[in-house]
């Protein structure tokens, strides 16, 4: 039980939870001694804590929407450590006690990069300080973070948490890089069809814990860069958006999409030549729209069966376009270009 997410008050309070992942407090709100506590929810069973309120609300609605919960499965709920160093060792069994509880296992589970793979579509995985964190032997020998890569975040690299990708040397070293790759990519003239940029800790523009003018000059770095390439930059489109609103009030539409959300709105910008100039798109997307515009565009399947890229892009009544009359629904962000020319 030590190990299930509890978002009940704990006798008291209103805001402290009975059993949170970073919390460290057993059932009956004592100590565990271990800093990992509860992080999991079998989403499916209305007997788990936190459960039912959310299933009961979703099959309020009208229509119902399901939640995607698989019975008898195990869905994590919190930021976790990937199963994987950055050299593809096991980071699950690391040495060190005080990481093993934010670690998640080795998970097989899909990515856009199986997709991308299996239809030979190059693409590339570009995080800044990726060969500090590589190459730093705190990291690598005892899961601590090093002097070297303590602005390399490593659950903001999905593939990371891949069993296929990491263990597999040739895929691993073929396809994640550090940003100093990228710009030698651009000069070049040889980026991949698809490529997915994250800027280190103090760049990224998350809040309370970054500099956005920081992130600002990350990208315009980047956008230079590709516009001064002609030739790249006429067959680009550039997708610039950040983690999260950082829980900030947001007045704007929030669609139910299953049981994990939808959440409040974050910035989208697309820099292209192929952009309709100063369109602002009232289609409800998410960060699966990015997702879903890999795959149209290159004509490519869905992640998987279940996955929420096959919801289908949003139908609206005029009188309020944010609010999707197929729920759930969520935009491949077509809308934003004009190929006519």
């Amino acid at each position: 039980m030590d190990e299930i997410e509890n978002p009940n008050p704990q006798a008291g309070t209103n805001n402290w939870w009975t059993q949170d992942g970073y919390g460290g407090f057993g059932n009956n709100g004592s100590s565990t001694g271990v800093y990992g506590g509860g992080t999991y929810s079998n989403c499916s069973d209305p007997s788990q804590p936190g459960v039912a309120p959310i299933l009961n609300y979703l099959g309020s609605l009208n229509p119902p929407i399901k939640s995607n919960c698989d019975p008898g499965h195990y869905y994590l709920l919190n930021n976790y450590n990937p199963g994987y160093f950055g050299d593809g060792s096991n980071a699950y069994t690391d040495i060190n006690p005080h990481n093993t509880p934010f670690t998640i296992p080795p998970t097989s589970q899909r990515s856009i990069g199986d997709v991308l793979l299996e239809h030979n579509v190059s693409w590339k995985s570009y995080n800044d300080q990726w060969d500090a964190y590589l190459n730093d032997k705190y990291q690598v020998n005892y899961g601590t973070v090093g002097a070297m890569s303590d602005q390399y975040c490593n659950i903001c690299n999905g593939f990371q948490y891949q069993t296929q990708i990491m263990t597999n040397d040739a895929v691993r070293t073929s396809h994640i890089f550090d940003t100093d790759q990228l710009y030698q990519d651009i000069r070049s003239g040889h980026l991949p069809a698809v490529s997915f940029v994250k800027p280190s800790g103090w760049v990224d523009g998350h809040p309370a814990s970054s500099k956005w003018d920081l992130f600002e000059g990350f990208t315009k770095k980047i956008v230079d860069m590709v516009q001064s390439n002609p030739r790249l930059w006429a067959t680009t489109a550039i997708f610039v958006t950040v983690d999260e609103g950082g829980g900030y009030y947001d007045s704007g539409y929030v669609q139910p999409l299953d049981f994990f959300g939808d959440g409040t709105r974050i910035p989208l910008i697309v820099v292209s030549p192929w952009t309709k100039p100063g369109h602002i798109s009232h289609s409800y997307s998410d960060h699966v729209s990015i997702l879903k515009f890999i795959e149209h565009n290159w004509g490519l399947p869905a992640v998987s069966g279940r996955s929420r890229d096959n919801d289908p892009n949003p139908m609206s009544s005029p009188g309020n376009p944010y609010v999707p009359t197929n729920s759930p629904a969520i935009d491949d962000l077509f809308d934003l270009f004009s190929f006519s020319h």
